[in-house]
């Protein structure tokens, strides 16, 4: 499990959008692989397992309305302001930042399996098969939501 820690963490980050939120899905996902661990098939593969978790902690909050309202009304014009600028530190300019915002906005507007079929493939660099593990579909239908998710990305950039 620690050889996927990290590439875990980053998919939930992304996914999340909020620090906070990817440690707090992290801890989580991390929680439920360990008690699951023992009825893990011997000859499964860990990488797409750890993904199915993954997912279904970030399904399970997504269903938390409350929270997510929190984090929204949480928000300062301040902080959204600073994400359309982008990072100046970090050689960021203001219409790179935009894009950026622009392109999470595009994705996070997509049906969610759409969305989580987009990030396991494009920023989780999961396979198409593994795809279909993780949430539970055929392959093609793991095809198809990539390509339905990147299809209305290009229709409304």
């Amino acid at each position: 499990m620690q050889r996927h820690e990290r590439e875990i963490l980053r998919y939930l980050s992304r996914v999340s959008g909020n620090g906070d939120d990817a440690a707090d899905l992290f801890q989580e996902t991390w929680l439920r692989a360990y008690r699951a661990y023992p009825r893990l098939e011997p000859d499964s593969e860990v990488r797409p397992w750890l993904y199915a978790i993954a997912v279904n902690v970030c399904r399970n909050r997504a269903r938390d309305g409350a929270r997510r309202a929190r984090v929204i009304v949480g928000m300062s014009e301040k902080n959204l302001a600073a994400e359309k600028l982008g990072n100046a530190d970090h050689g960021v300019s203001a219409n790179e930042g935009y894009a950026a915002v622009r392109l999470r906005e595009v994705i996070d507007s997509l049906p969610p399996k759409q969305r989580e079929a987009l990030h396991l493939r494009y920023f989780a660099g999961l396979e198409f098969g593994d795809i279909a593990a993780v949430m539970d579909c055929s392959e093609q239908t793991a095809r198809a939501n990539v390509s339905q998710a990147m299809r209305k990305i290009k229709a409304r950039w």
